[in-house]
């Protein structure tokens, strides 16, 4: 069944991506062939192609049946499962309270005795330190009675998260059958973690198992369109990827399971030779895990169906491009594992689907300005190409110019329609408050996508450039709960992408103001980026309010466990400056080597 759908998405892929190609031919090559016009088409082709493979999982999830994996019952008690969270100079008060209200959950299931909280500090701010320990002491206090909860601060984070957890495995990893790995902002429901531990007991083979963890709190438009985004295209999209990999599924990094002894017999990540950023250590190491796990024969799995997997989001366009920006180093320095020994193909396809992702903007970039250039490159036309003879002139192609526009745009917006036309027909809608509601807020995101896209374009071209000309960006402190942006800080942030706009719109008015007009979608939102950085991080909810804008289910009936860590934080916040801890030690003095677990 996976070779079927893999084969389906190729195909229709390069259908669509030929077919693309074949009318932009007939409308480039309308006034004679020029070279411009075979770099024009090639360009828009590899464009194309990349939408065409997102459209097409979107189309293998909507036509993937429902599958729910068999199960092997109660958990046995001589299980241990540790859940592994990362924090790296983040607020300890809100991270700490994601795992009381995770801790709280696993006892209303009468499982917190057989999972152990690690939290494992990178932070090397030093006005963090006092801090992470004064909470951690709180958290210990109030629910250390229900499962045991461990601290540990490294003094020096070498191979950042990845090193993190490496280092956690060769003093205590076997204590433990399995690794739940989460995220500072991850939250799962107690009833999720016990299930992933039975699907991971019902199948040997098993090597890690990923959730789809959907985003929540968000606050801001730009947060909202993507929790928006999240709880109702993802589920389709990840149902096609997981039809489309198989057991070469995908792990994103967190709220996973993974099988200690596969993962560390297997996942040992190596320091790249030569310097970053394609040197040093891997960044985007969950790719490289999942293909390392492959490569010795376990099962990478993404089970759609697990509810109760959550995570939280950007707020505003520059931290998601500061985001971005890492992932942007990681995916490209995959290029220096493609024909690494050993593994599968399709674990190869993952990595250059990743570098694609990042390459797709500078291409589509690419396009635009050899749009532009054409003109200028090839000159005045002849309409006496042959003497003696009767003269040539261009024909005019513009329908076929409408109907490969048309094409690309539904590329875009066909999945999406066809989700919410899937919604009506099976009642997930009514979740999203109805089909008339998430079909507006469906035209609503379409719209505001669109209109940040060569905002995102930008910034995405300038992280490829920034990689290829040997910039290493680091690994930044996430900003979980970003204010407004103010205008000051948008246009210190985005003044060039402006500047880009106008040099367009002046660059297309001088050689070629016959696109003119087809390039105002693109050029009005750069020129604009300042002002649309700052609305869109403007907040459509007060704290703990609701909006009907980008609803999703959780603002209906939001899940216990989210529901409790609100509960929790709320409280801590309001207590803080009145309950000093109690003096508890953080380390990791309970854990001990032991024999390698089964």
């Amino acid at each position: 069944m996976t070779g079927l759908q893999r084969f389906f998405a190729f195909l229709f892929s390069i259908v669509v991506a030929g077919s693309a190609a074949a009318l932009a031919a007939n409308v480039l090559f309308a006034d004679g062939v020029q070279w411009i016009d075979h770099v024009r088409i090639a360009l828009l082709g590899i464009s194309v192609a990349w939408l065409s493979w997102g459209a097409s999982l979107a189309l293998n999830g909507l036509l993937a049946p429902a599958l729910r994996p068999a199960t092997s019952g109660n958990v046995g008690e001589s299980t241990r499962t540790a859940v592994l969270v990362p924090v790296y100079n983040e607020d300890p008060a809100k991270t700490f309270s994601h795992v009381a209200a995770m801790v709280r959950s696993l006892a209303d299931q009468g499982a917190a005795d057989r999972f152990d909280f690690a939290i494992l500090s990178d932070t090397n701010k030093e006005e963090f330190f006092a801090t992470e320990e004064h909470w951690f002491s709180r958290l210990r206090r109030e629910h250390g009675h229900l499962s045991r909860i461990f601290y540990r601060r490294r003094a020096v984070n070498t191979g950042k998260k990845a090193g993190n957890i490496t280092d956690f495995i060769k003093s205590s990893g076997a204590l433990y059958d399995y690794l739940v790995i989460l995220d500072a902002d991850s939250l799962m429901e107690g009833a999720t973690l016990v299930e992933m531990v039975r699907r991971m007991e019902a199948e040997p083979r098993l090597g890690l198992l990923q959730t789809l963890p959907k985003i929540v709190h968000a606050r801001s438009w730009f947060g909202r369109a993507i929790q928006f985004a999240a709880s109702y295209y993802s589920p389709v999209f990840a149902r096609g990827v997981a039809a489309t990999q198989g057991a070469n599924g995908p792990f994103w990094g967190h709220n996973a399971i993974v099988r200690t002894r596969a993962f560390a017999q297997s996942c040992g990540l190596p320091e790249l030779t030569g310097r970053p950023p394609f040197g040093g250590h891997i960044l985007s190491h969950d790719y490289v895990e999942a293909a390392l796990l492959s490569r010795n024969g376990w099962i990478v799995r993404l089970d759609t169906d697990l509810e109760g997997s959550f995570e939280e989001g950007p707020e505003n366009v520059i931290d998601y491009a500061k985001r971005d920006r890492r992932w942007c180093q990681g995916n490209l320095q995959h290029s220096r594992l493609l024909f690494a020994p050993g593994l599968r193909p399709w674990s190869r396809f993952t990595f250059l689907q990743g570098i694609m992702a990042y390459l797709a903007s500078p291409i589509w970039a690419l396009f635009l300005i050899a749009s532009i250039a054409a003109p200028v490159i090839i000159g005045e036309p002849n309409y006496f190409p042959e003497p003696h003879r009767p003269p040539v002139f261009p024909r005019v192609e513009q329908f076929q110019a409408l109907i490969l526009l048309a094409g690309v745009a539904g590329i875009l917006v066909a999945p999406k329609l066809l989700i919410v036309l899937q919604g009506a027909f099976t009642g997930r809608n009514e979740g999203f408050g109805g089909t008339l509601r998430a079909l507006a807020t469906t035209v609503l995101e379409i719209v505001w996508t669109s209109v940040l896209a060569p905002i995102m374009l930008m910034y995405q071209s300038r992280s490829v450039l920034q990689v290829l000309c040997g910039a290493d960006g680091g690994w930044p402190a996430a900003n979980r709960e970003a204010d407004t942006v103010g205008l000051k800080e948008a246009w210190d942030a985005s003044w060039w992408i402006s500047v880009g706009g106008i040099a367009i719109f002046a660059a297309t008015l001088a050689f070629a103001p016959e696109i003119l007009y087809w390039l105002l979608p693109v050029v009005i939102p750069m020129t604009l980026a300042p002002l649309l950085v700052h609305l869109t991080s403007w907040r459509l909810t007060g704290r703990g309010g609701r909006t009907v804008l980008f609803s999703c289910p959780q603002d209906y009936r939001a899940s216990p466990v989210i529901q409790a860590q609100e509960t929790i934080l709320a409280r801590w916040r309001r207590q803080a400056a009145h309950q000093p801890p109690a003096d508890l030690p953080g380390d990791f003095a309970a854990f001990a080597p032991a024999p390698t677990p089964r």
